[in-house]
């Protein structure tokens, strides 16, 4: 449809709803507290706070610590697009007073979310924290705010310190990773398999078996990182703190010896290039202020090291407190807090800076890549009247603007739920409204907005000190649709596909569980979704029909056993490869036992 230049689609863009009403993935909820022994837990995203946390065999174990994640960000304490929150209902009218969009079930109404924010800190690693969600969160939108949480020591309080800010800080100025062996590679010590029960005992036809289980490596109070999970041949990867980790597929065993950093991880790409290499960066000291600025590639088949570097910081307000690492084609783009460096992937040497855009009026806050095609979100006009968010994409080897998309006033990007084709979810903290808009490719225009009645809880990490634009579990493109999970508060969810082309729903399928069900991918012809399981029973991965009949098939039915244990991995990565399942954390929590790290199914 026709725009007015520079504003938002007609379509999408509401007004304000029911305060009870959220948007695709609102705030987190406070985690719910443990239920009595004997007394079913209620589905994934049932609104009370998950049970604290489970040793490997579902005995409770010690709170999980708060983290950095639940801190108010810059404008308080918002609503933010990740967590399973109801969506806007009843009829609103449109921005500038026009008819409303008919939508697949009638009139619908335009999208909107609560007036008011979550009065509860949000959970670490929660819906949307990898939160559920897997990545990084949300991005800090204003250089001024951005500049005035180190002015005013709000760093300190937001990301806290690794072990008290007492240890001093490393003089080596160019900290290179370290190769060892575990104590006992391979035997499973350490790991919830030796001396342990047998996690396939009692085992029902039909269930999959857990192929292998491993505990996360002990961590300070104050926590550690857990980033990515990368799968290469027969080969496992994951990172834990400061050691990177490899897994023979099939039996968990070691592929090759951890790699051990100086530092505590900060960052990895979420992707490996297409000969089998991942970018890990680490932390350049112990203190609270120590920036996320060492790079390492490492090769997934071998666990072989190869350039290492540090990246500096480019200008006034370009912090490193956190960084992103998004790899497209040749190029690796460094994104920092209002800037990014972008390097070549084969050598290191650096190309360009992708920095400040109109003298010091929009600044970089988040880049996201796929196949070749690379995006940039910036913020600009803090605090004067013209203040907006744009969106770009950049030619990744030049780093120059193909496209500009200017938005509104109060609308800021939020998230991308997909860079090819590019969607891109906002938010209009002012006004309460959120949109879901598809941008026609290699272009600023819109083609089509969502029209819908309900609200969707993909799973998206809400930290505010992350430059990640994309990284969320549930939100899925393939076959001309985007798929989105709707949001319940108790049983069985839906599988919403939107056409890409319209905006409006082209199917629905239900959860063959009284569980929620998130899409992974979309391939060959189906959409493979993960059925999450409850305290008390399995989950289990399914392949959904793109066309024709859209009845859930399932693919792999994981055993109840182990239920408790795969339903404690509150923040998470999860893929289903070769007919194996994998489910890892991607927040490890600072308590006095071991906090789980991975487990695969198989049959």
């Amino acid at each position: 449809m026709t725009q007015p230049p520079n504003q938002p689609p007609s379509g999408g863009f509401g007004a304000p709803q029911d305060p009870r009403q959220q948007p695709p993935g609102g705030p987190p909820q406070q985690p719910p507290a443990a239920p009595q022994e004997g007394q079913p837990q209620p589905g994934y995203g049932y609104p009370q706070t998950p049970p604290p946390p489970a040793d490997p065999y579902g005995r409770p174990a010690q709170p999980q610590q708060p983290g950095p994640y639940q801190q108010p960000g810059p404008y308080g304490q918002q609503p933010g697009p990740y967590a399973q929150q109801p969506g806007p209902y009843g009829q609103q009218p449109g921005p500038y007073g026009g008819p409303q969009q008919p939508g697949p079930y009638g009139n619908q109404p335009q999208y909107g979310y609560p007036q008011q924010p979550p009065t509860q800190p949000q959970f670490p690693a929660g819906p949307g924290g990898g939160g559920g969600g897997r990545r990084k969160p949300v991005v800090i939108v204003a250089a001024a705010v951005a500049a005035l949480l180190v002015a005013g020591g709000v760093t300190y309080a937001v990301v806290g310190g690794d072990d008290g800010g007492k240890k001093p800080e490393s003089k080596n100025k160019d900290p290179k990773p370290s190769v060892s062996a575990p104590a006992n590679p391979g035997t499973g010590d350490g790991d919830g398999n030796e001396g342990k029960e047998d996690l396939n005992e009692g085992r029902k036809p039909g269930e999959a078996k857990v192929l292998w289980y491993k505990e996360a490596p002990k961590v300070p109070g104050s926590g550690g990182d857990a980033p990515g999970m990368w799968i290469e041949g027969d080969t496992v990867v994951k990172a834990a703190y400061k050691q990177l980790f490899a897994y023979e597929a099939g039996s968990g065993d070691v592929a090759w010896d951890p790699i051990t950093f100086p530092q505590k991880i900060c960052a990895a790409t979420e992707k490996a290039t297409d000969d089998g290499k991942i970018v890990v960066a680490f932390k350049e000291g112990t203190k609270s202020t120590a920036k996320c600025n060492q790079l390492q590639v490492i090769d997934l088949k071998t666990g072989k090291k190869g350039w290492g570097k540090p990246v500096k910081e480019e200008g006034l307000f370009d912090f490193a407190s956190q960084s992103t690492l998004t790899l497209v084609g040749d190029v690796l783009m460094v994104g920092r807090d209002q800037s990014g460096t972008a390097l070549r992937m084969s050598d290191g040497k650096k190309l360009y800076v992708s920095e400040k855009k109109d003298e010091g009026t929009c600044f970089p806050n988040g880049f996201a890549a796929e196949g070749k095609k690379l995006v940039r979100a910036l913020s600009c006009g803090a605090s004067t009247d013209n203040e907006h968010d744009e969106l770009q994409q950049l030619d990744p080897r030049t780093g120059r603007a193909l496209w500009t998309k200017k938005f509104p006033k109060g609308w800021r990007v939020k998230k991308l739920y997909s860079v090819s084709p590019t969607v891109v979810y906002l938010e209009n903290e002012d006004k309460n409204k959120w949109n879901v808009s598809v941008l026609k490719p290699n272009s600023d225009e819109t083609r089509s907005e969502l029209v819908t009645k309900d609200g969707f809880a993909p799973e998206c990490d809400s930290s505010i000190l992350s430059r990640d634009l994309t990284g969320c579990l549930g939100a899925v493109t393939g076959d001309g649709y985007l798929y989105l999970p709707t949001d319940e508060k108790s049983g069985a969810n839906e599988v919403v596909a939107f056409s890409l082309s319209t905006g409006k729903e082209a199917w629905r399928v239900k959860s063959p569980l009284e569980e929620t069900m998130l899409p992974l991918k979309a391939e060959d012809g189906e959409l493979i979704s993960y059925v999450t399981p409850s305290y008390a029973s399995a989950g289990r991965v399914v392949s959904i029909a793109t066309s024709g009949s859209h009845t859930p098939k399932t693919l792999l039915q994981h055993p109840k056993g182990t239920s408790k244990i795969e339903s404690g991995f509150y923040s998470k990565a999860v893929d289903y490869v070769d007919g194996r399942f994998y489910i890892s954390t991607t927040s490890i929590t600072g308590t006095s036992g071991r906090s789980k790290l991975m487990l695969a199914y198989g049959k």
